[in-house]
C-alpha cells in the first residue's frame, strides 16, 4: 500500500519525460512496421516529440521506450543532437505499455542501476514521470507546458490529458475525398473531447496499474466484443463496479451514435455523463486519485495509426504544424505567459545519448565519454 503523502507532496520541477515508442501489446503497426520510424515533414514521428519536449522547461530529461538500437542510431546523428539539449536515454522495449511505463519508472527511481528498483519510499511514491506517445508530431512545447501546469493545480495522482474536440478542427478535410484526420471522441455532459497523449502520474500511487494496458487497447471504442469482455470483468471483480460498467457503457453507446451522426442521441446520452462521475470511475477502477486535465490546442491529440492518417500528415503536414504553433502563441498571449517557445531545440551542447544511467553512446559500439554541455 502506499504510504504517507508528506504535507508538500511532489516535486515543484524537474520531471522526467518518458516517450512511448515500442511497437509490441497494443500497438498498431502502420506500413508494415514502427510508425514511430515513419517521417513526417523530413524527421520520423519520435524526433518530432522528443525535440518538442527539449523547449519544455519543466522536463528534466527525455527517456525513450522501444528499439533501443534503432533509437540509439537514430539520436546518435550528428544533426539530430545538436538539437537535444537536455539528457536522453534509450531503454529497450518490454512486453506492452504497461510495462513500458512501469520499467521505466523503475529504471528512472534516484539510485537505480540498469535493472532498475522498485519504489522504497514516500519520496519514490511521489516521482511523477510525464508520458507522451511517440507518434504526436504536431505536440507543441507551449501545449505540454500547460498541461504540466494544469496537472499541478488539480492536485491528483494520475492525470489524463483531453482536448475539445473544436480545438482539432483545423486537422479535418477541408472537403470530400481530401486529405484530413478525424479522431473519436469522449462524448461527456462537458462536451466532446480526444485524449490528448499526455499522462502526467505517479506511477507507485496507482493501485491497479495494469487495467491502463487494457483501458488503452479500447481507446478507439470500436472492438465491441472485447469492450464487453472487460466490462463484465469490471463488474464482477472491481469495486464500484455497477457504476464503473454503467458509465462505461454509456460513453461507448454515446460514441457509437457520434460516429454514425446521431447527434441527437449522442446528445442526449452524453448529458447523462458527467466529466466528475467518469473520473471517480477511473480512480475507483485504477484506484489512484485521477483527474481529467483539459488544454486547448489540439495537436497532442492527433497521433498517427493508420496509413490514412500518415498520408494525410504527410499531405498538410506545413500547414498544420504552423496552425498548431499559430495557437499555441495565441494562447499564451492570450494567458498572459508571453512564452512563445519555438519548436526545435536550442541548439546547445547535446548530453549523451545512452542506453543506461552510465551508457555508452548508443550506435558507436564504443564506451564514449560523457559530454560537458548544459544538459549533462
Amino acid at each position: 500500500m502506499p504510504g504517507p503523502r508528506p504535507a508538500h507532496s511532489g516535486r515543484a520541477m524537474g520531471i522526467p519525460a518518458v516517450v512511448a515508442a515500442g511497437n509490441r501489446g497494443a500497438a498498431k503497426a502502420v506500413r508494415g512496421q514502427n510508425k514511430v520510424f515513419l517521417e513526417v515533414g523530413g524527421l520520423p514521428l519520435v524526433a518530432h516529440v522528443v525535440l518538442a519536449l527539449q523547449d519544455v522547461a519543466e522536463v528534466s530529461s527525455v527517456s525513450i521506450v522501444g528499439d533501443a538500437e534503432r533509437l540509439g542510431d537514430l539520436f546518435a546523428q550528428p544533426e539530430l543532437r545538436a538539437r537535444l539539449s537536455k539528457p536522453l536515454r534509450v531503454f529497450e522495449q518490454f512486453a506492452n505499455l504497461y510495462e513500458n511505463a512501469w520499467e521505466s519508472y523503475r529504471r528512472l527511481l534516484p539510485g537505480a542501476g540498469p535493472a532498475g528498483r522498485d519504489p522504497a519510499s514516500v519520496e519514490d511514491e511521489e516521482s511523477s514521470v510525464l508520458y507522451v506517445s511517440g507518434d504526436i508530431p504536431f505536440a507543441t512545447a507551449h501545449e505540454i507546458t500547460d498541461f504540466v501546469h494544469r496537472v499541478r493545480e488539480a492536485d491528483c495522482d494520475y492525470a489524463l490529458g483531453l482536448v475539445p474536440r473544436e480545438s482539432m478542427a483545423d486537422f479535418r478535410p477541408v472537403a470530400p475525398g481530401q486529405p484530413g484526420i478525424e479522431m473519436a471522441s469522449f462524448n461527456l455532459r462537458e462536451g466532446r473531447f480526444r485524449q490528448s497523449n499526455l499522462h502526467l502520474a505517479k506511477p507507485a500511487r496507482i493501485g491497479n496499474r495494469h487495467y491502463i494496458e487494457q483501458l488503452y487497447r479500447h481507446r478507439h471504442q470500436k472492438e465491441l466484443g472485447q469492450i464487453a469482455t472487460l466490462a463484465w470483468r469490471l463488474f464482477t471483480t472491481e469495486r464500484g463496479g455497477f457504476a464503473v460498467v454503467w458509465y462505461y457503457g454509456l460513453m461507448h453507446l454515446a460514441g457509437f451514435c457520434d460516429r454514425r451522426r446521431w447527434f441527437r442521441i449522442a446528445d442526449w446520452v452524453r448529458r447523462r455523463i458527467p466529466m466528475a462521475r467518469i473520473e471517480k470511475g477511473c480512480g475507483s477502477l485504477l484506484r489512484t486519485r485521477f483527474r481529467f486535465v483539459v488544454t486547448e490546442v489540439g495537436g497532442a491529440a492527433i497521433d498517427i495509426d493508420t496509413e490514412e492518417d500518415y498520408e494525410a500528415a504527410n499531405a498538410r503536414f506545413a500547414e498544420w504544424r504552423a496552425a498548431q504553433e499559430e495557437r499555441a502563441g495565441a494562447l499564451a498571449a492570450e494567458a498572459g505567459t508571453g512564452r512563445d517557445a519555438p519548436l526545435v531545440g536550442t541548439g546547445r551542447d547535446a548530453p549523451l545519448v545512452g542506453t543506461g544511467r552510465d551508457a555508452p553512446l548508443v550506435g558507436t559500439g564504443r564506451d564514449a565519454p560523457r559530454d560537458d554541455g548544459d544538459g549533462s
